[in-house]
């Protein structure tokens, strides 16, 4: 009797690990069935990138992004909210237009840097004159009078607007190393020039301001064909312009010539005083265990040298789209399911961090984080953390992912805590797993990274659509798994610069009145 009622209960177990396994593979196929044959991705990022447009913290852009991802989540039955973590320097950017006037007419190809001064609807108009290369910070405060009235053009000019790839394709051996050498030279000797002023790149544009010049022009080349980072002007009266490599060599050119350009520049800004500013929250509540918490993170905000598709609206709408799909699909998760998309970012990860600062009770009961935010790839490379036993969980919720969406994955483990960089960050200082789901370049750093060619025409939706299907399925995994994951910490290696041993980031308290300085 006994043996038959022990092989009653051992059938009966066997049946329910083969009820869960096929539960576990129809919800899995489901999830990926609705990703590419119901996929939002593509209205998703024209709302996004091609109505919002930008999204930099403290503009009107950045609150209507946190209405629409409100509403949008709303629509899909997914209750969200916006949460405000702090307040910001309110500016909103206006028209931009440089033209050259002297010795001929043309318009360059520039445009102000966020929070730049406003010119007002008129402009200025003036010569531009070039930082000179003097002995020392005397010589350059005997020569600063000369900038009153003037345009200074900032930047060293660049040797050549062909990237380094395309010399490699088509130069020989021996022009393609003479124009690094060069390059090398005029780099050391520029930097040299503006050390001597016993200023850097950043604080010699207040010097010039309060010298009288009426404008200043940089270029910040991103080695790449029409690329250029746009970031802060750090000016209370001077716009700061930042114009095309090819415009601004031209410029140089003629200054140095004594050809004595003119420009106009029209650069319409307003500040908006102090607004306040959010994260977007939203919440699928867990049905067994409410109070465990998987977290979809992203990065909302971005700068506005473009409309900021790779960084990060490809893994905002990775986020949104994977919350979709488990709305739909997986309704009443076993834990709840969160989804950050958080603010300010790109001015110290101060969103995230003041979500942890501020819920203490979630991030103790995080079960994971996924975070996607370099770029429109699809995810090749996944690390622990320094969480020593995060292959343990991760690897079974891998292992449940299709071939398809996981073949190029790299893992390492136990790996090494994150220090920065983005928002999973945050919570691993706070010692919540959380991970980074890194994705190919598709030559993120020099073509979209902060730079004004980061548009809706770069974003590769099948990478995408990819990623939202890996992350809707860990979500599931790790929402579903019967154990809870394990925050042990591995013991890290020795930093080979200053032969001490690593120690775990600290949480950092977020700037929460910024945009000020």
């Amino acid at each position: 009797m006994k043996k038959i009622l022990l092989l009653i209960t051992v059938c009966c177990l066997m049946a329910n690990a083969v009820s869960l396994a096929q539960t576990s593979t129809e919800i899995i196929d489901a999830i990926v069935k609705e990703a590419n044959q119901n996929s939002q991705l593509e209205p998703l990022a024209h709302e996004l990138m091609d109505v919002i447009g930008p999204r930099l913290v403290g503009t009107p852009q950045m609150k209507k992004a946190n209405d629409w991802a409100v509403t949008t989540f709303n629509k899909w039955g997914i209750e969200a909210e916006n949460q405000e973590w702090g307040k910001w320097r309110g500016w909103q950017r206006g028209i931009t237009h440089v033209d050259l006037v002297e010795p001929r007419v043309v318009s360059l190809s520039g445009m102000q840097l966020a929070w730049s001064p406003s010119t007002g609807k008129k402009g200025v108009t003036a010569e531009t004159i070039i930082i000179p290369a003097i002995s020392d910070s005397l010589a350059f405060q005997k020569w600063l009078p000369a900038v009153k009235g003037k345009i200074v053009l900032v930047s060293m000019p660049q040797p050549t607007g062909r990237p380094d790839d395309n010399w490699e394709e088509f130069a020989t051996k021996e022009s393609f190393e003479k124009m690094k050498a060069e390059r090398d030279a005029q780099t050391e000797a520029w930097r040299e020039r503006i050390n001597a002023t016993g200023y850097n790149t950043r604080t010699i544009n207040e010097a010039l301001e309060n010298a009288g010049a009426v404008a200043i022009v940089q270029s910040r080349w991103s080695s790449g064909f029409g690329a250029n980072k746009i970031f802060s002007a750090n000016t209370k009266k001077a716009p700061v312009i930042d114009l095309s490599l090819e415009d601004y060599g031209m410029l140089y050119r003629l200054t140095e010539n004594g050809d004595q350009p003119k420009i106009k520049v029209v650069a319409e800004s307003k500040e908006l005083g102090t607004v306040p500013t959010f994260n977007t929250i939203a919440e699928i509540k867990g049905s067994e265990k409410p109070e465990e918490y998987v977290i979809l993170s992203a990065h909302f905000d971005s700068w506005d040298g473009a409309t900021g598709a790779t960084d990060n609206g490809t893994g905002t709408i990775t986020m949104m789209e994977a919350a979709r799909i488990l709305k739909k699909i997986y309704p009443n998760p076993k834990r709840t399911i969160l989804i950050g998309l958080w603010g300010s970012e790109e001015q110290g990860l101060n969103g995230s961090r003041a979500f942890v600062e501020d819920h203490p009770e979630i991030v103790e009961n995080i079960q994971a984080v996924f975070n996607q935010d370099n770029g429109t790839g699809r995810v090749v490379n996944i690390s622990g953390q320094g969480f020593l036993h995060a292959y343990d969980f991760l690897g079974r919720w891998l292992h449940a992912v299709p071939k398809e969406y996981k073949n190029e994955i790299e893992t390492t483990f136990p790996g090494t805590p994150s220090r920065g960089g983005s928002d999973y960050a945050s919570f691993v200082a706070a010692g919540a797993p959380a991970f980074s789901l890194s994705s190919l370049s598709w030559s993120y750093w020099n073509y979209t990274w902060h730079t004004n060619l980061d548009t809706y025409d770069k974003i590769v939706f099948d990478d995408v659509r990819s990623n939202a299907i890996l992350t809707a399925i860990l979500a599931y995994m790790a929402s579903e798994d019967d154990t809870t994951t394990s925050r042990e910490k591995a013991v890290l290696p020795i930093n080979s610069r200053t032969n001490e041993q690593y120690e775990w980031p600290e949480p950092r308290s977020p700037n929460r009145d910024g945009g000020k300085d």
